[in-house]
């Protein structure tokens, strides 16, 4: 019996019942850091509107490392806008000291105008 192309190439085949199935295997990836929540949203969002991209990603063993850089770099994003919004809105310790309740008040309104900054530019593209 000739060869396939798939036998050619170094594939082999596994008996499975009546049928011969290719034994075919997902690279193994490296997982040295956990892929923190904005590489899990980015995922999210791969894997439900850009399918063809996420699978690329997964089948070629790529996509933990994508994520984990995703992740790392939205958070860098994150946490430079946050101190970039407080200082242009005076937003400081002493205040902090002196208001905390305005303070956390206008902390989190900075870092839900921020979260969508970041959403919008790394997120969801």
């Amino acid at each position: 019996m000739a060869k396939t192309i798939f036998e050619e190439m170094g594939g082999t085949y596994r008996q499975v019942g009546d049928y011969l199935l290719p034994d075919i295997t997902v690279p193994a990836e490296e997982e040295a850091e956990p892929i923190g929540l904005w590489g899990q949203r980015h995922a999210r969002h791969l894997k439900e509107h850009h399918k063809v991209l996420y699978m690329n990603l997964l089948t070629s063993g790529k996509l933990y490392r994508y994520l984990v850089d995703v992740d790392r770099q939205a958070g860098d994003m994150f946490l430079r806008l946050v101190k970039e919004y407080a200082d242009r809105q005076g937003v400081t310790e002493q205040l902090k000291a002196e208001n905390p309740h305005e303070w956390i008040g206008r902390m989190n309104n900075i870092q839900a105008c921020v979260r969508e900054v970041v959403e919008r530019e790394i997120i969801y593209v």
